[in-house]
This record gives C-alpha cells, sequence and structure tokens, in this order.
C-alpha cells in the first residue's frame, strides 16, 4: 500500500553485462540525483482568473480564518458540471443564449419613457382630469349606504385604497412590461446583488460536507486516517498532489485493490507523504500554469467574447483534461504562435503532477533545446544524440517478441514512404525484418544492435554466415529456413531490404555509437512501463540529424500506440506529447491514434501546417482526433480543412435596405427638398429582412484573417461522445 504497485516497472533499467535478461527490472529513477523532497511542499496558488466564491470555513477552524492554509479554501471551492473543455475551478454556469439581445442604452431609454408614460396617466387619474369614469368598478362593488351621510365611511375609505392599489398595480405592470423594467433590473441590480453575497461570510457546514474532513473516509470506515489528514491539511503540511495522491489510494481501496487496513496504516504512519511516488517526489520545482488536480484540469486560456463564441463560453476559462486528451489533440500553427509555451508545456506539467499522485504516464517528446519542462520535473530525461547518455532508447519497445518488433521498427523506417513500397504498406519491411530479428534473438536472446542489424539488411556475407553458424549450433533449423527465405528475396530486383538497409544507415552514425544497445549495458526506457506513473522526457537532435529525428520519432509514436493498447492496467492515463510531429503522421500511426481512445491513452500532436502530412491522410487525421486547435497564422489551405470537419451551423441573419421615399404631394416633395438641401441624403426608409441561413462556423477566410495573436480557435470532444463547438480561446490570459 505504501507504493500503490508503481515501484516495479518493466525492461527499463540496464540489463547485466553477460546478456542475461531480466524479466523485472524496477521503474527509472530520476535523472539527476535524487534530493530529499522539501519539508512543506507549497500548495496549490490560488488562479487568478477564476471568479472569487464564498468560502466555506472548516468546522471548526483551527484559528483564525486569515491564517488558514490557502489548501482549505481550494478544496472547498465549488466545481460545478460543465461542458467540455470549460475550467470547472470556481466556474459560474451561464445562460445557453444571450440575454442582452436589447442594447442597454435603449433599454434605459424604453424604460424611462414608459415610466413616464405611466407617471403621466397615473396624475390624471389621481387629479381627476378623466372625470370618474374609471371609478365604476369602485361603485359597483361596494354598496351604495357606505357613501350615504351617516355610512360606514371608514370601510368605505379603506375601500377607495385597495382600489387605488390595485389600479396603480395594473399600471406598473402594463407600463413596465412595456418598457422591460424587469430586464433592466436584472442587467444592473443582479450584478450589485452578487458582489455583495460574495463578499457575506457563508454559514458554516456541517463536518460531513465539508471536503477538508474527508467525508468519505468518514462514511466508509476511516475515521482515524480522515482524522490524521484533516489535521495534516490544517496544518499546512499537504498539498494539492498529496490530495490528489492520496484520493486515488482510497479509490484502489474502494474497487477491492488493496485492504482499508493497509490503507489505514500507511497513513496514520506517513500523512501527508502516504502512498509516494517511485521518486520521492511531492511537487514540481516550480509550475508555470493553473492546476486543478482534484478536477484534473489544467487552464490554457480564456474563452473571447467574441460573437463567433457561443454565449455560454464567453469569459470562461478554457482548460484540457486527461477526458478530452483522451481523443488526442491536434494544434496547427506557424512557429511562434504560442503551441509549445502556451498549450504543450502546460499540459506536459500538468500530466508531471497527475503522474506524482499515480494518475498517469506521460512521455514527452521534442527536438533538443525545446521547452518541454526543467530536467527535474521528470523521473528519465533521454538526450538522443548527446555523449555519455545518463539513458537510452530501447529500439525494440521492450518487446521479446520478433514480429511484433519488426512490425514497429518497420513503421518507423519506411512508414513515410508506405505508398512507394509494393504493396503500398509497410508489411513486406516487417516481414524483411522478422526474417532477420527472429534468427538473431533466438541465437543470441537478444535482439541485434543497429550496426548488426544494418550488416544483415545490407546481406554481409560474415555477419549472415556468423548468424546461420549460431543457429546451427543452437539447434534452431526451423529459423534457417527463415534465412534462406530472405536470402532468395535479397536477388530479387526492388528488395525492400536495401531501403531498410539505407534508413537504417541514418542510425548507425558516430552520434548514435553509445544508444539503441540491446545489450544491456545501458539503461534503456521502454514503453511497456506505461502502466506505472512515469515522466520521461525524448530529445530528439533534429540538428543536423533531421531525418534520423523523424524515424524516432516514428518509432516513439508506433511504440506508443502499441504499448498504450497492450497495457492489461489500463487505470493510468498514458499520454504521448510529441512537438512538433512532422512527418510522423502515417496511416497506421492514425489507425494506432484511433484506438487510444478506448485505451484511456492520448496523444498531443503539433504541427507547423497541414503541409507535412501527406495530402491523402490530412482529412483522415482531423478526423482521427477529437480535439482540434488552430493558432493565429494559419494559411487559408489549412483553414479550409478546419473549416470543413467543423461544419456549418444555423444563424439568424439581418438585412437592412435602403428605399427612397417618392412624395405625391407638392408638399412633400418640397419637404424632400429642403430635408436634401439639410442633411445632404436623400430621404430613405429602411427595410429590414430576418433570414435563418446555414453558416460555416469558421471560415477558411476568418480562421487565416480574424484570429487575432495570441489566440486559438479551439474544438474538443470527451471520450463520453461529448463535444463542444469551436470557441476562440486567448491564450494570453
Amino acid at each position: 500500500m505504501d507504493t500503490e504497485g508503481t515501484h516495479d516497472a518493466q525492461h527499463t533499467t540496464p540489463q547485466p553485462a553477460d546478456g542475461a535478461h531480466r524479466t523485472e527490472p524496477t521503474v527509472p529513477r530520476p535523472a539527476a540525483p535524487p534530493t530529499p523532497p522539501a519539508v512543506a511542499p507549497r500548495t496549490p496558488p490560488r488562479p487568478a482568473a477564476p471568479p472569487a466564491l464564498p468560502v466555506m470555513p472548516a468546522a471548526p477552524p483551527a484559528g483564525p480564518a486569515a491564517a488558514e492554509p490557502p489548501l482549505l479554501s481550494w478544496l472547498r471551492t465549488p466545481r460545478p458540471a460543465a461542458a467540455p473543455g470549460i475550467w470547472t475551478y470556481g466556474h459560474r454556469p451561464r445562460a445557453a443564449e444571450d440575454p442582452d439581445r436589447v442594447p442597454g442604452r435603449q433599454l434605459v431609454s424604453g424604460a424611462v419613457i414608459s415610466f413616464l408614460c405611466g407617471w403621466l396617466l397615473w396624475s390624471l387619474l389621481w387629479n381627476g382630469y378623466l372625470g370618474d369614469y374609471w371609478l365604476w368598478p369602485l361603485l359597483l362593488l361596494t354598496p351604495d349606504s357606505w357613501r350615504a351621510p351617516g355610512g360606514d365611511q371608514i370601510v368605505y375609505l379603506w375601500s377607495v385604497y385597495i382600489y387605488y392599489g390595485l389600479v396603480l398595480t395594473f399600471l406598473v405592470v402594463i407600463f413596465g412590461r412595456l418598457g422591460r423594467w424587469p430586464e433592466l433590473v436584472r442587467r444592473t441590480l443582479k450584478p450589485l446583488v452578487d458582489r455583495i453575497r460574495n463578499h457575506t461570510p457563508a454559514a458554516k457546514p456541517a463536518p460531513a460536507a465539508d471536503r477538508a474532513q474527508w467525508p468519505e473516509l468518514r462514511a466508509h470506515g476511516a475515521p482515524d486516517a480522515a482524522d490524521k489528514l484533516a489535521a495534516e491539511v490544517r496544518s499546512g503540511r499537504m498539498n494539492d498532489v498529496d490530495v490528489a495522491r492520496i484520493e486515488r489510494a482510497w479509490r484502489s481501496v474502494r474497487s477491492g485493490k488493496n485492504s482499508l487496513a493497509s490503507f489505514t496504516d500507511t497513513v496514520l504512519r506517513h500523512g501527508a507523504e502516504a502512498c509516494a511516488h517511485p521518486s520521492g517526489r511531492r511537487d514540481l520545482p516550480r509550475r508555470t500554469a493553473h492546476h486543478d488536480l482534484l478536477s484534473h484540469q489544467v487552464r490554457i486560456g480564456t474563452a473571447a467574447d467574441h460573437p463567433r463564441n457561443p454565449y455560454q463560453h464567453r469569459g470562461v476559462g478554457c482548460a484540457l483534461e486527461p477526458s478530452v486528451l483522451g481523443t488526442s489533440l491536434l494544434a496547427v500553427g506557424p512557429a511562434g504562435s504560442g503551441k509549445t509555451t502556451r498549450v504543450v508545456k502546460p499540459v506536459v506539467e500538468s500530466m508531471c503532477l497527475q503522474a506524482l499522485a499515480g494518475q498517469c504516464a506521460v512521455i514527452a517528446v521534442g527536438p533538443t533545446g525545446s521547452d518541454l519542462g526543467p530536467d527535474d520535473a521528470f523521473d528519465v530525461v533521454v538526450r538522443v544524440g548527446r555523449p555519455d547518455p545518463e539513458c537510452d532508447l530501447d529500439l525494440y519497445g521492450g518487446t521479446t517478441d520478433p514480429d511484433e518488433a519488426a512490425g514497429i521498427l518497420a513503421e518507423a523506417l519506411v512508414g513515410d514512404l508506405a505508398e512507394q513500397l509494393p504493396g503500398g504498406d509497410s508489411r513486406r519491411a516487417a516481414t524483411a525484418l522478422a526474417q532477420l530479428l527472429g534468427p538473431f534473438r533466438a541465437a543470441h536472446d537478444r535482439f541485434p544492435s543497429v550496426p548488426e542489424l544494418r550488416e544483415l539488411l545490407d546481406g554481409a556475407p560474415q555477419a549472415v554466415t556468423a548468424l546461420r553458424t549460431a543457429l546451427e549450433d543452437a539447434g534452431a533449423h526451423t529459423l534457417l529456413r527463415e534465412l534462406d527465405a530472405r536470402a532468395r528475396q535479397s536477388e530479387r530486383s526492388g528488395d525492400v531490404a536495401i531501403l531498410l538497409a539505407d534508413r537504417i544507415a541514418l542510425l548507425d552514425r558516430p552520434a548514435f555509437a553509445d544508444f539503441f544497445d540491446p545489450t544491456g549495458r545501458t539503461r534503456q526506457v521502454s514503453l511497456r512501463a506505461l502502466d506505472h506513473p512515469l515522466r520521461v522526457r525524448i530529445e530528439l537532435p533534429e540538428r543536423g540529424h533531421a531525418e534520423a529525428s523523424r524515424i524516432l520519432a516514428r518509432l516513439v509514436l508506433a511504440q506508443f500506440t502499441e504499448c498504450a493498447v497492450g497495457r492489461t492496467d489500463r487505470s493510468l492515463f498514458a499520454c504521448l506529447v510529441l512537438d512538433e510531429a512532422a512527418h510522423t503522421i502515417t496511416a497506421e500511426a492514425l489507425r494506432g491514434l484511433q484506438r487510444l481512445r478506448s485505451a484511456n491513452a492520448g496523444a498531443v500532436l503539433t504541427l507547423r501546417s497541414l503541409d507535412d502530412v501527406p495530402d491523402a491522410l490530412r482529412g483522415t487525421l482531423l478526423g482521427a482526433v477529437g480535439c482540434r486547435m488552430a493558432f493565429a497564422g494559419v494559411t487559408t489551405w489549412d483553414g479550409a480543412r478546419f473549416a470543413e470537419v467543423w461544419g456549418k451551423e444555423w444563424v439568424e441573419t439581418r438585412d437592412v435596405t435602403d428605399r427612397q421615399i417618392i412624395a405625391e404631394s407638392a408638399a412633400g416633395k418640397a419637404f424632400h427638398i429642403f430635408r436634401h438641401l439639410v442633411t445632404g441624403k436623400a430621404a430613405t426608409a429602411k427595410a429590414v429582412t430576418v433570414r435563418t441561413v446555414e453558416r460555416e462556423r469558421w471560415s477558411a477566410s476568418d480562421l487565416a484573417n480574424s484570429v487575432p495573436v495570441g489566440h486559438a480557435v479551439l474544438s474538443v470532444t470527451s471520450v463520453a461522445g461529448e463535444h463542444a463547438p469551436p470557441v476562440l480561446v486567448d491564450l494570453r490570459s
């Protein structure tokens, strides 16, 4: 229970020098030497953007309200249900339609005019200028004896007052509806009342309703653990990562994976540090975005107050979370538009925080120099092409199946050239690789290194003879037929092994001499460990080795889609963030992306332009991902693709036309001539035509020319199928 099963990952530590294979290596430790966690990790910062809501103090408070730790107010802030992509921390739902259709100036002037008309009519009635005709209902309903001398004058006087009140109420209702008084009051007084109400101290909730008192633990037989955690919250020794991590551990108890006694004992012994991450970290060294770990969200901006945005989205925060990233996200925009700093980095930071809470595993891939976070925010940092590497990348994805390894490697090497291969796909390349990988593993109990694989693909006589001899010594006569088949195919013209050898030669360079070593000499990172809360960053040598970087990016994408779907335990959300995914999108990769949704996994891909994707796959790519993002500066060609996938909507349009008025009488003509001399315009009458038409949500021209700098148009879809229309988001707020 102390580790929540997060310590033992597979194929992530160095293998023995003698080549023996370990089946249960451990999770890689941080790339830098681990430092002891801070004594008091910082509490989550209060986001500045969400509006303030009434705070519910604990019962009873440990001290003055001003001395309460920020974690208390963070725990008690409401998070109402909202549409996908909306920041729920302190969110106030808005109406589905815009109630402010009447301009404010017109509303005020109409209210004033209706009030003056009503007051004038009441004055005429009160002063008797309209006679006594309006009093006939009173005279009809009251007896004459009340008005006669000596009658009951008091009762009649009260009847008159009541009648006047009814008439006045009737006038107020009629003229109030004509002048839209209720709407004016709602617009002016309601915000003031809400502002006053927000600053009024709320009543203290019962302990069972206070989230800081851990009511679920108390209700299900763990009151001692709840008391311990509540004390940790009040003392300030707990942060938001601790809360999320312990809540996940509690869910494992409720699901039956762990025992209640073990959970209670762990919490009582360790307090806020219970069920810690294998790295021992309880927070990131620094944060650059607003995070809400209770709702698993990261805030990326604010929906602009723009006519194209639905009213319920205007002015609210926009956020990303695993439930929408599970459908994968594609962000397209030119260099400098903010893809990395405004979206990729906050998402990576959020995934790292959730990994520390034991909720997800993240693989962040980007070119060398890309700002995806500091080194100490990750457990492993793989710098491909750097001398003296601390970690290595497993070329074969940690698998022991030659066919699976051949399929992944073929996708990485020639996946972008599938249309040029015989058969139109990479299956022949995978077959050629399997004919070599299977015999080599049977002979040496490992897969070949890059130089060895290159020699075998080139058909070097010494390498092939040595492999044949090793197979004969091992008695693997069945696999000798694979070598014979490979030898026969190599004699044919257009053999795919020639292309594979040319591509693998890009990795057989001096800069990569210390990498992709399957002998166990180096500590390798395998994506087979996605069922553990790993934080991995991979830097690709794009400068100087651009083609090799693309091969490695396709390799990581292929391994991720294969390993994420093949997990037995899918309770953790697996996220791949691929910054600059140019020339990595293939038909097989798109099929893999579509399978991630059901595997509790997702990918975040960025492109400078859709031109980096083969033309036949551009529409399929936009259809395969559920979240699409177009940044300022996209071309009209890219905008046309987004406009097509976002579709159209029915809108109400108003066409105003001016029709010249032709006077028939002499006086009318004279008046029109005089008006034309004074105003310089002919007398016209306006005709308004209201129509409902179908219009593109965002046209290609709007996306290319109307999106301001620092903004992007975002549409999201959740794994459950809920979707939000494209919204213009200000990424700077």
